[in-house]
């Protein structure tokens, strides 16, 4: 079901968090502290206590801080993917593993002791302010409608404004928060690292959505004359949107890993009931709607997982990967509801009830169609590339 692992140390690491997530993750899947806002903060401690025991806790980056290739995450991720508490448990969940990513690139050695260290060690979880309430005209899709402002005075720097959708915001230590600092007209902004909870950053109500597999849910969330050390600027002034690439090609491929790993083990539960169940007088799979849906969905992992492990591939050979990435997540989002709504339909009654984790998983990655951009979004980014390298002639022709 998988690609094979790129190299000896991914293959080791892989099986350990596979083996991990089958053995003692899955059976917290009904647990009661797992609720409509995702795992409260006393369950993801005690799975993180046992991932620390097992030694498999932030297995994407090695005990020298460095990183494993985007190639070999993609072997790790997927299998952290197999129960939706997997990337929780083991610190691979976004929006930790994006904003970890981020602060290792851009942040100086003093925000990586003070910030990024406590997520790396899964002590602590994150959150990323960017996106903003529509009714407010702000920043969704499309990054240059942002409208939180922030104000250098003196040694600091004041943000006010509001956000919405921010994941994991609830229980978070870390905050990163993209803010307008626009000059002479200009649509730039910039980051600031945050430490969480502040009273100048109030949540106004964490929202009731499809999915619930993200610590914290998702916030609305207003900044009242939040106040920023100069200190804390991550990277440069007025450089935010560039960093906001840097991080979202990788972070949109990490969705794919996970959300792969979680279509596969739909599959997994879909098949052994195709296997077992009988009706009008043989087994569920041999009838040929059912069976050749199964075969359907080997179809679109295996094509799901040669994408994640192209792109992968772009972004280890040095590439920023916007392009690849926007491909990839289009069709690794669209092939893993595939999968997941054919694993519900051949389940029936028990597709859609919550006794399987098959009715979690359908939910989730009907979501990861929206967040991260759009599949529409995505496209009509491909589309407007098309045009350009035709019509500059750098198109290839033949």
């Amino acid at each position: 079901m998988f690609t094979p692992c790129p190299t000896e140390r991914s293959r080791a690491i892989a099986d350990r968090v596979e083996s991990f997530v089958r053995k003692i993750v899955a059976p917290y899947e009904r647990d009661p502290r797992y609720g409509a806002h995702g795992p409260s903060a006393d369950l993801v401690d005690e799975l993180r206590a046992k991932a620390r025991e097992a030694g498999v806790m932030t297995p994407h980056i090695l005990n020298d801080g460095s990183h494993l290739t985007q190639l070999e995450t993609a072997a790790v991720l997927k299998r952290s993917g197999l129960s939706p508490l997997g990337p929780v448990a083991v610190n691979t969940m976004a929006p930790d593993e994006g904003n970890m990513f981020l602060l290792g690139k851009v942040a100086t050695p003093e925000q990586r002791r003070r910030f990024l260290d406590q997520l790396v060690s899964g002590a602590a979880r994150s959150a990323f302010f960017m996106t903003e309430p529509a009714e407010d005209g702000g920043a969704g899709s499309d990054p240059s409608m942002l409208q939180t402002t922030a104000v250098k005075r003196g040694d600091e720097w004041v943000i006010n404004g509001r956000k919405m959708f921010i994941t994991g915001a609830e229980g978070a230590s870390v905050g990163i928060v993209m803010a307008r600092t626009s000059e002479d007209g200009k649509v730039q902004s910039t980051m600031f690292l945050v430490d969480l909870p502040d009273p100048a950053i109030r949540i106004e109500r964490v929202l009731d959505t499809i999915d619930n597999s993200m610590p914290g849910g998702h916030a609305l969330i207003v900044i009242d004359n939040l106040r920023v050390p100069a200190s804390q600027v991550l990277g440069e002034i007025n450089e935010g949107f560039r960093y906001a690439q840097v991080r979202l090609s990788p972070a949109r491929l990490s969705h794919c890993m996970r959300w792969h790993g979680c279509a596969t083990r739909a599959h997994e539960i879909a098949v052994a009931y195709a296997t077992t169940r009988k009706a009008f007088g043989k087994l569920l799979i041999d009838h040929e709607g059912v069976g050749f849906m199964l075969a359907e969905n080997l179809i679109d992992l295996q094509q799901a997982a040669l994408m994640i492990d192209w792109c992968a591939g772009v972004l280890d050979g040095g590439a920023l990967g916007t392009n690849e990435s926007s491909m990839t997540k289009v069709a690794v989002s669209e092939a893993v509801f595939r999968v997941a709504d054919r694993c519900v339909q051949i389940m029936g009654g028990s597709g859609v009830s919550r006794d399987s984790i098959v009715e979690q998983v359908f939910r989730e990655v009907r979501a990861f169609r929206i967040y991260d951009g759009p599949t529409e979004v995505h496209k009509w980014s491909l589309a407007k590339m098309i045009k350009r390298k035709t019509l500059s002639g750098e198109a290839s022709h033949g």
